[in-house]
């Protein structure tokens, strides 16, 4: 019996790529088992974005040699971002890797592995496919409540500070029909809640289509409750998407729109396509359609050239849009973007960086408990998606993407409940059930 174990790192993209890999291996023989110690192959996928998830996977690699001591034969592989930046350089610097398998080379997977265990690993390949949409293949989900479903990969957008157009090529969308016969199929299995995935998903056209078309279609599938998407560019929040999304009942309120910056100047050396002035206009287009939205973005500080007023007007940006949260990073560097190649005088020192880091942090964190702290006490429909990692409770969330946790047995997964909201901690909430 043949036996694997698959490790994500990353964007909800990589998730989905890791139940890809896994529906290909089980396909082939492969069995899953509980732990890498466990396993004859051992596959990390990967994320470039940031320098700090290249190091955690690094470091994390270096622990699995103990594996091929304890286990003669294991092989190691890394997969996904960070395995198509590096390719043989990742060899050269963990020799212990037998394998390097870029986003494209899935497919292929059984076969890498053979091929590996005949030349005793140096296995790599990387090469972009522009016509690789995974299309025909079943994936290993293991949620029976929810599905992510990629309907595009790659991105046209160039962003100087972003890797994705290197590691996973120019956007490539998904006949919209086999996309609808998928989620038709998983609902008939019983999933109720499914998250379109892309790098820019409301960018997505094919013959015809456009997102608003396709989203729609979505929600109105049989037996499908509700539909979330990730990530969306706010170039392409059109006035028909808002519509769609204000519409269609299936539609979640909540929407994750990456502002990065709450400056002009700085929007403009990361090329973002959008001013401040038009992405102000667009959120309270929302607001205006779906006025219980729940909003979240990403935002980066320290990007070349910021000074403290680029900062300072982005603070203030999260006070105007008082979002619901928000991912925070640090300007990271990465190899092969226009932006590693900007003045050197640009470059924000390190420790100036991450004072506004905390400071950001610290601003978001006030906002999201102001928000929080004014919903407990009402009552909310969740979808109960899987028993709590701990206290004996089971893991809930809303329309709105709030993450609740609740008492109750293991047979309520996969069911739709009203809950009043008792409490909340950081982005959490308490809640109990009003309506079984």
């Amino acid at each position: 019996m043949k036996t694997y174990w698959v490790e994500t790192y990353g964007c909800q993209m990589n998730l989905s790529d890791s139940e890809l890999m896994e529906g290909i291996l089980a396909a082939d023989g492969y069995t899953r088992v509980s732990a890498a110690e466990e396993a004859d192959v051992i596959l990390v996928n990967t994320c470039a974005v940031r320098q700090h998830a290249e190091q955690r996977v690094l470091g994390r690699v270096a622990e699995l040699v103990r594996v091929k001591r304890q286990r003669p034969g294991t092989l190691i592989g890394v997969c996904g971002c960070m395995a198509q930046r590096l390719g043989a350089k990742l060899i050269e610097r963990a020799e212990y890797v037998d394998m390097v398998i870029g986003p494209d080379a899935y497919r292929s997977l059984p076969q890498l592995i053979e091929r590996a265990e005949c030349n005793g690993g140096a296995v790599v390949e990387i090469e972009l496919n522009p016509a690789e949409n995974y299309e025909g293949l079943e994936l290993r989900r293991h949620s029976p409540v929810s599905a992510w479903i990629p309907v595009q990969r790659g991105c046209n957008y160039g962003c100087t500070f972003c890797i994705v157009p290197h590691t996973r090529g120019p956007e490539k969308n998904r006949e919209p029909l086999a996309i609808l016969q998928e989620i038709t199929g998983l609902a008939q299995q019983g999933i109720t809640e499914f998250t379109l995935l892309g790098q820019t998903v409301n960018s997505y056209a094919y013959d015809g289509w456009d997102f608003p078309s396709l989203l729609r279609a979505v929600g109105r599938l049989p037996g499908v409750r509700r539909v979330r998407f990730t990530s969306p560019h706010p170039k392409d929040l059109t006035r028909k998407l808002v519509e769609a999304m204000a519409e269609e009942e299936a539609i979640c309120p909540h929407l994750h729109l990456p502002v990065q910056s709450g400056s002009n100047r700085v929007l403009k050396r990361m090329a973002r396509r959008y001013t401040r002035e038009e992405y102000l206009a667009k959120v309270d287009t929302l607001r205006q359609r779906i006025p219980h939205i729940a909003l979240t973005t990403d935002i980066i500080v320290g990007f070349p050239g910021e000074d403290e007023s680029d900062f300072e007007a982005t603070l203030d940006l999260l006070r105007t849009v008082r979002y619901d949260d928000a991912f925070t990073f640090r300007y990271s560097p990465r190899e092969g973007t226009p932006a590693t190649r900007m003045k050197e005088d640009w470059f924000v020192p390190e420790h100036v960086a991450q004072g506004r880091l905390e400071r950001l942090i610290a601003t978001v964190r006030e906002i999201a408990a102001e928000k929080n702290l004014a919903q407990v006490g009402r009552t909310a429909e969740v979808l109960i998606e899987k028993r709590a990692r701990r206290g004996n409770l089971l893991q809930a969330r809303t329309d709105t993407n709030k993450v609740v946790l609740i008492p109750g047995p293991d047979e309520w997964i996969g069911r739709y409940l009203k809950v009043a909201l008792t409490g909340t901690s950081g982005a959490t909430f308490t809640g109990f059930p009003i309506e079984t």
